[in-house]
């Protein structure tokens, strides 16, 4: 397994992280997920560290705390191999102390989410989403009393907007609080908006990207083919509008693209697509999930190995969509593009200025 650095902080994370969505399985959105007990949930760690997978996330909302619960024993007994990732903001509850990231709230979700995974801290907690109606500078001094605390080593966020974060970042600075070290993002093959304002401001301010749902929600299983309907056995029957959309042309030319690159590599699908994610600009681990072993062992394949410069040249001319602005100027015209050098080549040439 490949360790990285997670953003400028020193904490050295897997290239490969496992999700624990699957765990506990309550609830129309989590329950079609996966339904993984404490005992399976055990083999599933122990195959996740045998791979060197020592990081695991999970969040208060999955499962109404049953995912932390379930992870929580399956890691018993060996606390100090983990890596141990949760989040918290999201609603719990009805009533108007339940959701959100006020600072009581905080203190509240963070010794819930300790009791339930049966630890005395936290490696990475995580804010769910931002909350506009609690000013960041409560957030994060509540932050940085459970850091002093040692509850908590790292905080990082989820979902945020570019101005979200970096307004938190400039607070942190400010004030002499701990600064977010990762932004948990929505990034795939089929969805790249993290790559037109997200990925250059982590890039500039150290901040490392933890990747979910690298195969766009379950679309790029392979299972999903042009002019076919959606298998009866796709969780997307249930699923699909609490996740990222994509149309459906879109789709069939990206899984096309995939299915010849798989082909020349022996590999599967769903690997391609995560290795290709893997050498993305500031990713510092993908996170992974699986509801058997088998559906794992797939997913820990798709380390180890790297696409060819032509391969990946091919799945980012398939998948790539015009950038909204103000992003395109500087996709599409030399003059801009000078300017501000992306990150990530375009998959077309930028044109003279006129």
């Amino acid at each position: 397994m490949e360790y990285r650095q997670l953003g400028t902080s020193d904490l050295k994370v897997p290239a490969l992280s496992f999700g624990a969505g699957t765990f506990g399985g309550q609830g129309p959105l989590f329950g079609a997920w996966g339904t993984t007990d404490a005992r399976e949930a055990r083999r599933l760690v122990d195959i996740c560290l045998e791979a060197g997978i020592t990081m695991f996330d999970t969040a208060d909302v999955y499962s109404a705390g049953a995912s932390e619960q379930v992870l929580g024993q399956a890691v018993k007994g060996r606390r100090d191999e983990v890596l141990l990732s949760t989040k918290a903001g999201l609603p719990m509850g009805e009533g108007p102390d339940d959701a959100g990231t006020s600072g009581s709230r905080l203190i509240r979700a963070t010794e819930d989410a300790l009791r339930r995974l049966g630890t005395d801290r936290i490696d990475l907690f995580q804010l769910h989403a931002f909350d506009a109606a609690t000013p960041v500078e409560e957030v994060l001094s509540t932050l940085d009393r459970l850091v002093r605390a040692g509850k908590i080593r790292y905080v990082g966020v989820s979902n945020f907007a570019g101005w979200q974060l970096m307004k938190s970042l400039a607070a942190a600075e400010e004030h002499g609080f701990p600064r977010y070290v990762a932004h948990q993002v929505y990034y795939s093959l089929i969805g790249r908006d993290y790559e037109w304002e997200l990925m250059p401001l982590g890039h500039d301010q150290g901040v490392g990207a933890m990747v979910w749902s690298p195969l766009g929600w379950g679309r790029l299983t392979g299972k999903l083919r042009r002019g076919q309907p959606l298998p009866p056995q796709s969780r997307l029957h249930r699923t699909a509008d609490y996740g990222p959309p994509v149309e459906d042309g879109h789709l069939h030319d990206v899984v096309d693209a995939l299915d010849e690159v798989a082909r020349e590599t022996g590999r599967s699908i769903p690997q391609v697509a995560i290795n290709w994610l893997l050498a993305r600009p500031t990713v510092s681990s993908v996170i992974v999930g699986a509801r058997d072993e088998a559906q794992l062992r797939q997913n820990i394949g798709a380390i180890g190995w790297t696409l060819s410069p032509e391969q990946t040249a091919r799945l980012d001319a398939a998948s790539h969509r015009p950038a909204p602005y103000p992003y395109f100027p500087y996709e599409r015209q030399e003059g801009f593009a000078r300017l501000n050098p992306p990150l990530i080549a375009p998959a077309t040439p930028a044109t003279p200025a006129t």
